[in-house]
């Protein structure tokens, strides 16, 4: 036994017994004898339909007859060891501490246990952690409240968010069913942790000095945010497509045909006639339809396009007519400038760039394939390259007037 600097008196020996007494009557309906917890739900129903007695009989109480009466739909034995249980931690007690006493009264902190259980067994603690950040709230905004009062409730909640990060981070990594049993941890997370941190700033707006114990507080719940929302991806992708989550996943479908007996596997079938199974193709057959049918074509690849950017008239290709053709002389005037003959390399020179170069090169080249316009390119065998230049590759030519 680890030593103790201070003398054990009455009065202390007096509070622990209190505080055990407590903890007896609020988990005396879980309790099957004083060492052990029920493995049967049947025996906290017999507690349940208990209390649920006593709260309707009011100030008469209940004797044994009665309780016998209200728990009728249970075996005697089994009744009369949960009775048992229930005085013997203080659940159940006399009226009167007087002898041969025959009424009996329901301890209110066994039925509130009892009811904080049921809560915690429906949504694995989601609703207390709403009603526990709640109240937290309240008592800092209270001007009542002192810094120490805040920097414990802090501390609590960062070990209470810590805890619950990793037991997330444990069924993220864990089994697909756990993860599905324990669904109901991830239900309103996104309120709890915004909860938490109005509850971290309010804190820190009124005690500044705390703030080594909020940086803790807002890390715990950080780390409780990242692990609900990689157990919700987990979960929402064990569900497939369809998002039922009522569907088992395929995982135990795996493990059930990898682990299960061969009797196991075959009752599946139970029920099902099959005929033998015959051949009724010829394989020669088989291969020579495989080989006469129909290929589909493959499609053909789209033609690159270049990824320079053209500042062109948007409508140039849907010309057609009189319009394209009085652009088109229009181009070829400007560029022979009154002239009857321009060198080609000069005109695309005086472009400055490829992308000017290349419109004015395709108007002419237009103007070349009209027959109905006087104006004619001719092209030389001389070709110039300058790396320096723009264009770098050049091809010589002229265009000139036909006077047809």
């Amino acid at each position: 036994m680890p030593e103790t600097n201070h003398e054990i008196t009455l009065d202390s020996a007096l509070t622990d017994e209190a505080v055990l007494a407590t903890y007896r009557r609020m988990f005396a309906a879980l309790a099957r004898d004083s060492g052990a917890v029920v493995d049967d739900p049947a025996l906290v129903d017999i507690a349940e339909t208990l209390f649920a007695a006593f709260a309707e009989a009011g100030e008469e109480w209940l004797t044994h007859e009665q309780m016998r009466h209200a728990c009728r739909a249970y075996p005697g034995d089994l009744f009369d060891n949960r009775l048992r249980v229930l005085k013997g931690l203080g659940a159940i007690r006399e009226v009167f501490p007087k002898p041969n006493q025959l009424r009996y009264r329901a301890s209110f902190t066994s039925v509130v246990g009892l009811m904080f259980i049921r809560r915690m067994m429906d949504d694995g603690g989601q609703s207390e952690m709403h009603r526990l950040l709640a109240l937290e709230d309240l008592n800092v905004a209270d001007p009542r409240t002192t810094m120490e009062q805040a920097e414990q409730s802090a501390r609590n909640l960062s070990r209470a968010f810590r805890l619950w990060a990793l037991e997330l981070v444990t069924l993220t990594t864990g089994t697909i069913e756990e993860l599905r049993e324990q669904a109901p941890k991830l239900w309103g997370t996104e309120e709890i942790a915004r909860r938490a941190q109005s509850l971290h700033a309010t804190i820190l707006t009124r005690w500044p000095e705390l703030d080594r114990v909020c940086t803790e507080l807002r890390a715990a719940i950080y780390a409780y945010s990242d692990a609900s929302r990689r157990a919700a991806g987990r979960l929402a992708d064990s569900a497939g497509t369809t998002r039922n989550l009522t569907l088992l996943p395929a995982e135990t479908w795996r493990t059930f045909a990898q682990t299960a007996p061969r009797d196991k596997l075959a009752s599946v079938l139970d029920g099902f006639v099959f005929d033998a199974p015959a051949p009724w193709h010829d394989p020669a057959a088989i291969v020579r339809a495989v080989d006469e049918s129909p290929r589909p074509a493959p499609a053909q690849p789209t033609p690159p396009r270049s990824d320079l950017p053209d500042d062109g008239p948007a409508d140039s290709l849907e010309e057609s007519g009189s319009a394209a053709l009085t652009r088109l002389t229009g181009v070829a005037e400007a560029a022979l400038a009154g002239a009857d003959s321009v060198e080609l390399h000069r005109l695309l020179g005086d472009a400055r760039e490829w992308v000017a170069a290349r419109r004015v090169l395709a108007d002419l080249t237009s103007v070349d394939l009209r027959p109905e316009l006087p104006f004619r390119l001719e092209w030389s065998d001389v070709l110039t390259a300058d790396p320096d230049g723009e264009p770098v590759w050049l091809s010589h030519g002229s265009l000139t007037r036909s006077g047809e």
